[in-house]
């Protein structure tokens, strides 16, 4: 487990996240930057696995279609995105060859993650090119992605992509040095944050706004750091622009700012995919006493407390359980579609079979399948 920056260089498996604005010089794509960035990338790849995960491409097209400044609407963003793509992946496998490197292009969505079968689907076929020596270079599905290209896509795919292949290490390049105590570029003499021990709402609010050509903002930043904590995945956010950055943060320097995972790994597997990857299609409401069951006693979600149900769910899907107030108690998976559970919530769990005339299962969710709403930002 790591816990201190001397341990960096032990990492195994290591996700890089490259931020627009360090891709970019006077809002074009930079090929000094980029065969920077794939000469440390070829250096830590001697000693571990490495996943590149590539903004940009939205910030490449622009131009080539004639336009002066970034887009705003949603399918001017994917027209960029689709020529842009073209050239940002052509750089960075001529600067990733140059090195001795083979680069492969995978361009994932939200739903090719929220989805069990083809999330597994991504992680085996990262883990095939791992077996050859082939460094993956991801991006956000731009051209056919909505919500993603709203705010902060690549800091989160980043995450997902770390936690997919269960990373030990996410550095997070951006065009600033840090977390700070304050915003630097409103107070100058704000202090750099080296390290970070717990994501506290403080820390949290400590963040603030992206750069011209990029999406997303330090919050974001910080958020993915947040959701890797709880998977015990150290993480660090630094300015991807300095000389070496990439060899001074596995070396262990005080570099950036450090988000040091917790003691022990609190979430992985299916959770960590529920957690964090998987879009619940309805909402369960539940009694108090079941909400005291559930987040105190660990116990798995039963009919007999089920109030309410929301949304049209098939057996399999993910929802989200709220308290009579319609606070987020937790996100699970049911063994029972909506219509079912319509008819056996209040019920007892030995009534299941007389109400449905079968009984797949006593839980309506198995707290195996439950994630509380702790683990959940």
């Amino acid at each position: 487990m790591l816990d201190s920056r001397q341990l960096l260089h032990k990492s195994q498996r290591v996700v890089i996240k490259a931020g627009t604005n360090i891709l970019f010089e006077n809002e074009g794509l930079s090929q000094g930057r980029i065969k920077a960035l794939a000469r440390q990338i070829a250096d830590l790849r001697r000693l571990r696995e490495v996943v590149l995960v590539s903004s940009g491409a939205i910030g490449s097209g622009f131009k080539k279609l004639g336009l002066t400044e970034r887009p705003k609407s949603l399918r001017m963003k994917q027209a960029c995105a689709a020529v842009g793509q073209v050239s940002l992946m052509a750089a960075w496998a001529k600067a990733l060859a140059a090195e001795g490197l083979t680069a492969a292009q995978i361009l994932l969505s939200a739903d090719d993650l929220a989805d069990r079968a083809r999330f597994l689907n991504a992680k085996n076929t990262l883990l095939t090119l791992f077996e050859h020596d082939v460094v993956p270079v991801i991006n956000e599905n731009d051209t056919v992605a909505v919500e993603e290209l709203k705010v902060g896509d690549n800091d989160t795919l980043g995450a997902l992509v770390a936690g997919l292949v269960e990373a030990d290490l996410f550095i997070n390049l951006t065009d600033i040095d840090g977390l700070y105590e304050a915003d630097p570029r409103a107070r100058p003499d704000a202090a750099l944050i080296s390290q970070v021990e717990a994501i506290t709402p403080r820390i949290l609010s400590l963040a603030g706004g992206g750069g011209p050509l990029g999406v997303g903002g330090m919050y974001t930043k910080v958020r993915a750091a947040k959701r890797l904590a709880e998977l015990g995945t150290a993480s660090v956010i630094a300015n991807g622009a300095r000389r070496d950055a990439l060899k001074k943060i596995i070396e262990g320097q005080d570099i950036g700012t450090f988000f040091k995972p917790p003691a022990a790994r609190a979430m992985a597997g299916k959770k960590s995919w529920l957690a964090f990857a998987s879009r619940p299609k309805g909402r369960l409401t539940v009694d108090a006493g079941c909400a005291a069951a559930l987040t105190k006693r660990g116990k798995s979600l039963l009919p007999g407390g089920i109030t309410k149900t929301e949304g049209a769910f098939a057996a399999g899907d993910a929802v989200k359980v709220l308290d009579e107030s319609g606070g987020l108690l937790a996100v699970g998976l049911v063994n029972y579609n909506a219509a079912e559970v319509e008819k056996i919530m209040g019920r007892p769990s030995g009534n299941i079979s007389a109400a449905l005339g079968y009984c797949h299962s006593d839980e309506v969710v198995h707290r195996d399948n439950l994630v509380l709403s702790a683990g959940l930002i």
